[in-house]
């Protein structure tokens, strides 16, 4: 009584080793219900919801953690824009200040070259007014006035000539002054500017480490976010599939209740009615050992009614053999334990016996049909750790 249905690796590789194991083992593995496999279908619908809910919540997280993120990587762009800018706009003024010194360095020297001029002037009209003599020397021009008037006048060109000297020698000492000063300043103005473009560059290279981590970073939730969306995907068609399954064991286990009420109201053949072939007997002690081999003995005789009640109902095969390999009816049929354990005749003295009891017609479970562990809700029969019903 079993429903097909996709499970996971972990599981198929799981009942794959149980099967290649199961000829060694000496405790038998009971058949699973459909009731039970609908209960277990069902408790894993439930662990992959909670599965899903809980990768929504991570996605969530994830797109919240990649929005701030994105908020971030903004401002740093507009961070690292200004801060490109601003480099920019430090290196045009140094670019200006350099040009700047040179000019200044220019006129330092038209000046020097004006004053050098001045100063050889200077020194010539010396020379001719004071240590030349002549018409052009100082004592020639005064002596040479044609009266008090002219002498005065004449004097007073003479300290016009000396006061414009002097002037002048202030003048480029004034000038070379200022330029000095000038070059100076500028040569501290551009070592600030070389110190601000430094701290500028470290300012970028800070900048565009951090936009680069949290591009990155973007990168990295974007991925997670991308992975989170698949796992939700695989996660629903999981629960598709769930709710397949779900629904046809559902159908499967109304039927079987359905067809263990016909059972006890159909049609009943008396046990004298029967044919046994040969080698029922050995099937019959086979499928007792496989599902309750390590059950006591009214156990074993309760599963060979089962069997038997099944051959004497209208609503199952009249035969031994029908109703054990009837589909998905027996797991040990379907997991291949009875082919092994008939094989190597697994079957204890005591299946062989209860098998013996069974056929002959003794019951212990009345007219049931079905049996499985107990769980909850299901009423029937308790013989060891079965149920029938």
């Amino acid at each position: 009584m079993k429903v097909s249905y996709k499970r996971s690796a972990a599981v198929l590789l799981a009942a794959a080793i149980a099967v290649v194991s199961a000829g060694s083992v000496s405790r038998p593995v009971y058949a699973e219900t459909t009731l039970e496999r609908l209960q277990k279908a069902k408790a894993e619908k439930e662990k992959t919801e909670d599965a899903k809910e809980d990768t929504e919540d991570r996605k969530e997280s994830l797109e919240i953690t990649k929005n701030s993120l994105l908020g971030q990587l903004s401002t740093l762009n507009d961070e690292l824009a200004q801060v490109s800018a601003n480099l920019e706009g430090i290196e045009a003024d140094i670019v200006e200040k350099e040009l700047q010194i040179e000019q200044t360095e220019a006129q330092l020297e038209e000046a020097v070259r004006l004053q050098d001029e001045q100063y050889e002037n200077m020194k010539l009209r010396i020379k001719a007014m004071y240590e030349q003599g002549g018409t052009d020397g100082y004592l020639s021009i005064l002596f040479s006035s044609s009266g008090f008037s002219d002498f005065l006048n004449k004097s007073d060109y003479i300290d016009r000539v000396h006061a414009y000297d002097r002037k002048m020698l202030k003048k480029f000492q004034d000038t070379c002054k200022y330029v000095e000063e000038t070059r100076v300043r500028l040569n501290e103005e551009l070592v600030a500017l070389n110190d601000l473009k430094a701290e500028a560059e470290e300012e970028k290279s800070r900048v565009a480490g951090l936009v680069s981590q949290t591009s990155a970073n973007v990168s990295s939730y974007t991925s997670q976010i991308a992975d989170a969306e698949a796992t939700i995907n695989a996660l629903e068609s999981m629960l598709d599939e769930q709710e397949q399954d779900i629904a046809a064991l559902q159908k499967q286990y109304e039927e079987e209740l359905a067809k263990s009420r016909l059972a006890s109201h159909s049609k009943w053949r008396d046990i004298s009615e029967v044919t046994f072939e040969e080698g029922d007997r050995k099937l019959m002690a086979n499928i007792i050992y496989c599902e309750a081999g390590g059950e006591p003995y009214e156990g074993q005789v309760a599963v060979g009614a089962v069997v038997i009640n099944r051959v004497l109902s209208s609503v199952y095969p009249n035969t031994v053999v029908g109703v054990i390999y009837q589909n998905k009816q027996f797991s040990p049929v379907a997991s291949g334990r009875l082919a092994l354990a008939l094989t190597n005749d697994k079957a204890t003295e005591s299946c062989y016996r209860a098998a013996d009891e069974a056929m002959s017609g003794v019951t212990n479970v009345g007219q049931c049909v079905y049996f499985r562990t107990p769980i909850p809700g299901l009423e029937g029969i308790r013989i060891g750790g079965h149920i029938f019903y």
